[in-house]
């Protein structure tokens, strides 16, 4: 019996190398071509297709702790909210993941999926104390964001593109280059953030190329939506659209030029020109029939990465035509439908320019390390930095006194340690602080007298990747 199991726990033993000897051997009965064969097919295709395809992303996870108050009124009455105290934020601002494909012959896929501030989740649940019925409800706040998909076509080695799909429109130093590494500060500057679209993506056409030491970019894209133009934000929610679609009553175009020629330098020239009103569904009377709302904006920005230094600048102007107009318009839209729900518009004053400008500039202090060796040039980094930036959204109109909070200024200094190139960890200490107003000499008891704004200083850690996984 001994002798009989043995045999078939040395039978079961064997069968793999019989299963193998006889798959080297079988036959495809229709092709003749031996399994083996297909095997050798199947990996070559699985090879190819690796090599074609392309998986990325980036992502930021951060702590904040903000030492002033987090009103919305703190604004209007700023006496009232001087003495509050610090609030703690934790928050994941953008996490994306990218991936492309080689399609061959010049034709490229790229598509980007971001989630911003950790993505929204909504559930539906039977409630009990309400007799079982059926409630929907947000488990949590954020956003997911298509922001990019395109499809390219290359010519003449890359010296001229098609794009067409959701691209990213690059106006401003912040929407070309917005990844995690391509900024000191643990957020993104402050603002290009605040005044423009950020990112910046909308379906559109562009043509774009790189001959010798000049990249250049032109893109036709539906215009901004005015509805959507904020006091405190200018044109931030313009490329928004609450709807399935993008309306496209007005279109727009895009420009931008980047300049390579001295080593380590790079310089930029962006500019940006199309209407705005009437990009709704909604129409307007005929009052407004001669209003356009055309906005125009021109950025130059610049990176400067050599002898250890890293240097980065921009400067943006916007102009905003019918802002007196428009405002009247979004007043009398205000008073209709202040009582409708769902409404997604903000319907407030516009200013008719707004600026904004800011340089940083870091060292990696590792390069005093005398233990440095050549092999290890490039791993670890420890940058030392300091950013300084103003931006005003209401820098021209008619209501500029009534918003004079919009003017700020903001100083940042802190540290970013990459101990690999595709991880960076963040700290910095900022302070955004305003003008104080021109009281002429009157008791602060007086009902004249205006109370200057609080400053508002923050810290801030952060943790964040940007690298390719295939």
């Amino acid at each position: 019996m001994k002798k009989g199991l043995f045999a078939i726990i040395l039978s079961f033993s064997f069968l793999p190398f019989f299963a193998q000897e006889t798959e080297d051997v079988s036959v495809d009965v229709t092709t003749g071509a031996s399994q083996q064969v297909h095997k050798s097919k199947a990996k070559e295709n699985l090879n190819k297709f690796l090599s074609r395809l392309h998986i990325g992303g980036y992502g930021e996870a951060v702590m904040t702790r903000n030492f002033y108050s987090q009103s919305f009124n703190r604004y209007k009455k700023p006496e009232n909210f001087k003495d509050d105290k610090s609030h703690g934020r934790f928050d994941l601002p953008h996490i994306c993941l990218n991936i492309g494909y080689d399609f061959g012959k010049g034709w490229t896929m790229g598509m980007e999926v971001e989630f911003e501030h950790g993505g929204n989740g909504t559930a539906v649940e039977i409630e009990a104390e309400e007799a079982g019925e059926y409630e929907a409800e947000v488990e949590k706040g954020g956003e997911v964001n298509i922001e990019q998909f395109w499809i390219n076509k290359e010519f003449w080695d890359g010296k001229f593109n098609v794009k067409a799909g959701e691209i990213i429109v690059p106006i401003g130093y912040s929407n070309a280059f917005h990844e995690p590494n391509q900024f000191f500060t643990v957020y993104r500057p402050e603002g290009e953030y605040t005044i423009m679209p950020n990112t910046w993506h909308q379906v559109g056409l562009s043509l774009w190329g790189r001959i010798k030491d000049w990249r250049y970019e032109a893109q036709f894209l539906s215009g901004l939506n005015s509805e959507s133009f904020t006091a405190e934000n200018f044109a931030h929610y313009g490329a928004t659209s609450p709807y399935e679609f993008k309306v496209a009553n007005t279109f727009a175009g895009a420009l931008r030029i980047d300049n390579y020629s001295v080593e380590g330098l790079r310089i930029g020239l962006s500019g940006y020109l199309g209407n705005t009103f009437r990009n709704t569904l909604r129409t307007p009377g005929s009052k407004y029939e001669d209003v356009a709302g055309r906005l125009g904006i021109v950025a130059l920005d610049f990176t400067l990465n050599r002898w250890n230094w890293i240097v980065r600048g921009n400067v943006d102007y916007a102009h905003f035509s019918n802002a007196d107009e428009i405002s009247a318009y979004n007043q009398a839209n205000w008073t209709h439908h202040k009582y409708q729900d769902g409404n997604p518009h903000h319907y407030t004053n516009i200013g008719s320019s707004a600026l904004a400008y800011g340089i940083e500039a870091g060292y990696n202090i590792l390069n005093f390390l005398p233990c440095r060796s050549p092999k290890k040039e490039g791993r670890h980094k420890l940058f030392l930095f300091g950013r300084f930036e103003h931006y005003n959204t209401m820098a021209s109109g008619t209501y500029k006194s009534m918003y004079k909070y919009t003017k700020r200024y903001r100083c940042a200094f802190g540290l970013n340690y990459s101990p690999i190139k595709q991880v960076t960890i963040k700290g910095e200490y900022s302070y955004r602080f305003f003008e104080k107003p021109n009281n002429n000499g009157l008791a602060s008891d007086s009902p004249l007298y205006k109370h200057p704004y609080n400053n508002e200083p923050s810290i801030s850690l952060g943790v964040t990747y940007c690298g390719k996984f295939l």
